[in-house]
């Protein structure tokens, strides 16, 4: 049987991919093939944002209950070579992004969430309709044994629930859920039939941030639901110290903290990096290759909490409009030049101001990748 295995980053509009489609070829996700091949448990993480600090946390405790386990997917290799001859008592943890779900079909995971849905690569889906359906697509085949965890807080997600063959749990950080986890009074609390048991407090964790505490909150109940004591959970939430290029702290110099963000590669990953910082006082690095996405409510979030934004990159021009509009008052632009950003910054901060990168944008018009965009920032940083 022919099939057709395309990268994820292959769009289904160019002229080949159609014509396998008019042709009636199998279209095979690379994850669709580690799906045939494989009997292990699969734990599924979706959403346009906190996918690889969710899945990268969620490896982490599947790990520390001794069951053989893999991480992969949009995160690290691909899962179709690590999932291959597994024993069916061992575990996937997969990291799937909208590209690799679109021609997925045979996925069955034992439990699976979609974070949050905002506004990204409608280049490709077009729609928020569309690109919602493909991240969807991570609950099928599941049934009543099977876990559906769902972002309460997200209008779009909690109103899939009605969709779902499996058993529907939600996390939420603005208040009590039926049934799932939950943060309240600094407390992230898991509640199963009627009964809650407070899992760790907020100040436990390494991570900071609400979005962090969402994440935290799903990865209780996807591990808890994979079979994971609560008291690893618990212990791994404590000691896990996070991602690198997620809100990473790099260092602090004269009182003033610099922190890498690269993984902000879009307005909304970006407002909830600004949003961990309620306290304000920020000089900002944000721009790069440009998404064309609204910027209206990022640069008024920006207006309440940075004090100097500087701007690198192609969306440097449109960037600097959004934000005089939205009534920032000191913005500068250093070109494509990251390094006369970061000096540019140091020049500027004072104690206790932080320096944060987060640019709300892709890295293309000046790096590879965003891994490389902060690896640059942390070397410039660490250099001064």
């Amino acid at each position: 049987m022919d099939v057709v295995v395309p990268s994820p980053v292959i769009s289904p509009e160019i002229p080949i991919m159609k014509e396998a489609i008019r042709r009636g070829l199998p279209i095979w996700s690379e994850v669709e093939v580690a799906c045939r091949v494989t009997d292990a448990d699969v734990i599924g993480i979706t959403g346009t944002n906190g996918k690889t600090t969710t899945t990268t946390l969620v490896g982490e405790i599947m790990k520390a209950t001794g069951r053989q386990t893999v991480v992969g997917g949009n995160i690290g290799y691909g899962l179709s070579a690590q999932a291959d001859n597994l024993p069916e008592e061992a575990v996937v943890v997969a990291e799937l992004s909208s590209f690799q779900l679109e021609f997925t079909h045979s996925i069955k995971a034992k439990a699976a969430t979609i974070l949050n849905i905002t506004p990204d690569h409608l280049d490709r889906h077009h729609t928020m309709e569309g690109y919602a359906a493909a991240k969807e697509r991570i609950f099928l085949n599941q049934d009543k044994g099977d876990y559906a965890v769902l972002n309460y807080d997200d209008e779009r997600v909690r109103a899939m629930a009605g969709d779902m063959t499996g058993t529907v749990v939600y996390f939420s950080t603005c208040g009590e859920v039926p049934e799932g986890a939950f943060y309240q009074d600094g407390q992230l609390i898991l509640r199963l039939q009627g009964r809650d048991t407070v899992v760790c407090a907020e100040t436990d964790l390494h991570l900071f941030g609400k979005h962090n505490i969402q994440n935290c909150l799903a990865a209780i109940l996807l591990t808890y639901a994979a079979g994971a004591p609560l008291d690893v959970i618990r212990q791994v939430l404590k000691d896990f110290k996070g991602v690198e290029h997620r809100l990473e702290k790099v260092r602090t110099l004269h009182g003033v903290t610099y922190y890498n963000d690269s993984k902000g590669t879009n307005v909304d990953a970006s407002m909830k990096a600004l949003e961990a910082f309620p306290q304000g006082h920020l000089i900002l690095i944000a721009g790069g290759y440009d998404k064309m996405t609204p910027l209206d409510d990022f640069m008024a979030l920006a207006a309440k909490r940075v004090d100097t934004l500087i701007l690198i990159g192609d969306a440097a021009e449109r960037f600097e409009a959004a934000a005089k509009k939205a009534g920032i008052q000191d913005i500068r632009r250093t070109g494509y030049s990251m390094e006369g950003a970061i000096m540019l910054a140091r020049k500027i901060a004072k104690a206790p101001q932080a320096v944060l990168l987060s640019p709300a944008c892709s890295s293309f018009d000046m790096y590879d990748n965003f891994e490389q965009r902060g690896r640059v920032f942390k070397g410039i940083v660490n250099a001064i």
